[in-house]
């Protein structure tokens, strides 16, 4: 057991220490950021379905997977403490109808935790729910730079859930987030004389603390259809939230080296009090999502999720622009995995874990009248590991977002994960007193 909690702590500081931006996205300049996934590499390996729901693997996207079935193995007197970690690496072409550019992050994407406690389970981790980091520039007429904008940071969520098993098969649960974390942005104006850039310019500077509860609560059911075949369906929902958002914003006059550092001074603070925008309140939008899967246990599963959010809710007062609007988003997924012969004693690659799906989603996000869309398909592998119980997971997930019509960015992406799934018996009947 140490050992197994001495190996996640490694992987936990590797990737917090080594992935320091969590998107290089341009599309994170808008609202609060890119929505990071919310889910497991073996989700994502799976174009992001998570209906899927067992005794061994985390599931972060619905609170009803606390609370599985007893492990037929173990005399169905218990399930393991769960235990994942997973972080990813993401190169990027990003491309409009005249120029090409290459971009990459590295990230930590989850940290969980789930307890079995007899019909009841409970959770608790750590995740990113959006990223920014971008840097961007404008050009003017003559072809010179006009604007340069940058930004960093997100929004992150501590969780803690229950869930509840009515019956083998039906399961309830609720997940609580704290959400926080802060958005920061700068915008430079360069000023010409003649065509001449002249020595000072001038740089809006904006920072956004977040801070807000919203919950997640979820239901899952599975049952046999036939002597082989188990039927499994899900359903989460996320109810409208708001956070508080405290907010600074300053202009200052700057210089600028040769190597494209920025020397501030004469730094003016703006009164935001008096505009209404020192405290605002930002929506989350719900989010509703419906998951159905047929397959045959330890061997292979098939299924499909569809996502609703009603991203048309958003509201940011602090940023506004009238060529950017908000409708509904959603999201399709398809998906599944094979597992060749799980009881395989000689050959590790019979019970390898072999996944692959693909999704399509609309990401609520409309800019210049273009609605930014996105594709990906996925690819991956469970690799067993001592015990039965435990895998290292890897992804890849190769994909688009966006498009160069009405002068905007086509990214092309590939996504590389990397997750530890532990599970140990930490609850056991004694057989003899």
């Amino acid at each position: 057991m140490i050992k197994k909690l001495v190996l996640v702590f490694i992987a936990l500081v590797a990737l917090v220490s080594y992935g320091q931006e969590g998107t290089a996205s341009p599309y994170s300049f808008y609202g609060i950021g890119s929505l990071k996934f919310k889910g497991t590499v073996e989700n994502r390996s799976m174009g992001g379905i998570s209906v899927f729901i067992d005794s061994v693997h985390v599931n972060l996207r619905n609170p009803a997977s606390y609370a599985t079935k007893n492990i037929a193995g173990w005399n169905s007197e218990s399930r393991p403490v769960k235990f994942a970690v997973g972080g990813s690496f993401t190169s990027t072409g990003l491309k409009t109808e005249s120029e090409t550019e290459n971009a990459s992050s590295t990230t930590f994407d989850y940290m969980a935790i789930s307890i079995p406690m007899g019909k009841f389970g409970f959770g608790f981790g750590l995740l990113p729910y959006t990223s920014v980091g971008y840097k961007l520039e404008s050009l003017n007429d003559d072809g010179d730079l006009q604007n340069r904008f940058r930004g960093e940071g997100g929004l992150n969520k501590a969780f803690f859930g229950l869930g509840y098993r009515i019956v083998d098969g039906l399961s309830i649960g609720v997940d609580a987030h704290y959400n926080f974390g802060n958005i920061q942005n700068s915008v430079v104006e360069y000023i010409y004389d003649n065509g001449l850039l002249v020595q000072n310019q001038s740089r809006e500077s904006n920072r956004s603390d977040l801070s807000g509860l919203s919950f997640n609560i979820g239901a899952s059911y599975t049952t046999k259809i036939s002597d082989k075949l188990e039927l499994a369906t899900t359903i989460t929902y996320t109810p409208e939230s708001e956070i508080v958002s405290k907010n600074e914003r300053s202009v200052s006059t700057i210089t600028t080296s040769s190597t494209g550092q920025e020397f501030a001074s004469n730094t003016v603070e703006i009164d935001l009090e008096a505009l209404g925008l020192l405290e605002t309140d930002l929506v989350l939008p719900s989010k509703t999502s419906f998951g159905l899967g047929i397959g045959k246990p330890r061997q292979w599963f098939l299924g499909a999720e569809y996502t609703t959010q009603k991203t048309s809710d958003f509201s940011n007062p602090l940023y506004s622009s009238s060529s950017i609007v908000y409708e509904d988003a959603s999201t399709i997924s398809f998906g599944g995995f094979y597992i060749p012969d799980y009881n395989s004693i000689d050959n590790f690659l019979k019970r390898t874990v072999y996944r692959a799906g693909l999704r399509y989603e609309n990401t609520g996000l409309v800019i210049n009248t273009e609605s930014i869309n996105e594709f990906g398909i996925s690819f991956g592998v469970g690799l067993p590991l001592k015990g039965g119980i435990s895998s290292a997971n890897l992804g890849i997930e190769v994909g688009k977002r966006g498009t160069t019509n009405s002068n905007l960015i086509e990214e092309n992406f590939i996504n590389l994960q990397l997750s530890l799934s532990l599970g140990d018996r930490w609850f056991q009947k004694r057989k003899y007193n």
